[in-house]
């Protein structure tokens, strides 16, 4: 009996990896180098193998990225995909960090199994280059749509735009893109802003300080603006010379409270603050408590979504609502619908007593 030649022995030995699941839907497939050094062959040989799943259909190759486990009926196998499935769903998101995004994987999921369809994850990590990677990956493989949370830059991804512009289902969450007809879903940020500070102003506070990152994207832009809704409804001038901005590389554990005590204690008028996000609000929290312990000067804070303090009030975002909203609007697109909206999710303020 003759003997199979090397690229296809290679090729079977691939095939059978992903039949067992040792290699998944979106895994990366060894590289030609990888494959020669594993079985000592010529890169001839390990490129007549990849380029033979490829035309197969079973793996994808992009330039530049590496080779990955596509879409196919090897994958039926696996128990994973022994349901039946209506397709595959990508979701990428910057980080998994914080618990509103944790929250958000874990409701996306389960609305995109509810429609039948099965879920890929990828995460950025604040990077446009991974973010752009992750799209022409879940394009590579045959994704039916996709849900993105974009990196926080001061532009939006090309290969973010270029999706839109090519009308492929696509949702993004928590932003949306301005002067750009596209489908997203975000929190009610002005809203939920606007009610926070209108409660300081209610208890009689009037110099009310704001920490955020820089404005970057339509989540603190939204923000910004009802903070300055509730300072008009009440016919009181915004003083922003108690609004502090920090840089993105300035924002971690060894800078930001140092940071914000200076402010602080810069603006000793300040009697209340209001913090874009709950890792901020931690920071904030470690400079007041050492402004306290030198003055025992009082300071109320209120942040977007909990940071976890005892005592500390909080807009709460409703993550369930948001992903089901989600995914309805990209199964829409998915059959075949397109009416790009954006969706405001209603938001509570949650008031925290000492």
């Amino acid at each position: 009996m003759k003997k199979e030649p090397l690229y296809q022995q290679i090729q079977n030995i691939i095939k059978e990896q992903i039949q067992s699941g040792k290699l998944r839907l979106g895994d990366r497939v060894p590289s030609e180098k990888e494959l020669m050094e594993e079985f000592h062959v010529s890169q001839i040989t390990t490129k007549n193998a990849l380029t033979g799943l490829a035309e197969e259909g079973i793996v994808v190759r992009i330039k530049g990225k590496g080779t990955f486990v596509a879409e196919s009926d090897l994958l039926k196998s696996q128990q994973h995909y022994r349901q039946e499935s209506n397709g595959l769903i990508g979701l990428i998101l910057p980080t998994m960090k914080t618990k509103v995004e944790q929250e958000l994987v874990n409701y996306i999921e389960k609305y995109t199994s509810q429609k039948g369809y099965q879920l890929l994850i990828k995460i950025t990590r604040e990077s446009q280059f991974e973010e752009a990677d992750a799209i022409e990956m879940f394009q590579g493989i045959g994704v039916k749509g996709m849900i993105i949370f974009p990196t926080e830059k001061e532009t939006y991804n090309e290969a973010i735009l270029r999706l839109t512009l090519d009308k492929f289902p696509l949702v993004l969450v928590d932003r949306y893109l301005e002067n750009i007809r596209t489908y997203s879903v975000s929190s009610d940020n002005r809203k939920g802003t606007f009610t926070a500070i209108s409660h300081l102003l209610d208890k009689g506070h009037t110099h009310i300080g704001l920490i955020s990152p820089i404005i970057t994207n339509t989540v603190t832009e939204e923000r910004t603006k009802g903070f300055e809704d509730a300072f008009i409804k009440n016919d009181i001038m915004v003083n922003k010379k108690l609004w502090l901005f920090l840089n993105f590389n300035n924002i971690c554990f060894d800078k930001t409270p140092d940071i914000i005590k200076e402010f602080l204690m810069e603006n000793p008028n300040i009697t209340s603050l209001f913090v874009m996000n709950a890792e901020l609000a931690i920071y904030t929290y470690e400079a007041i408590q050492a402004i306290n312990k030198e003055s025992n000067r009082h300071i109320e804070l209120i942040s977007f979504d909990s940071p976890g303090i005892i005592g500390s009030s909080y807009i709460e975002q409703d993550i369930d609502e948001c992903s089901k909203q989600t995914i309805n609007l990209l199964v829409e697109q998915i059959d075949g619908g397109y009416n790009p909206k954006r969706i405001f999710v209603p938001v509570r303020l949650k008031v925290e007593n000492k």
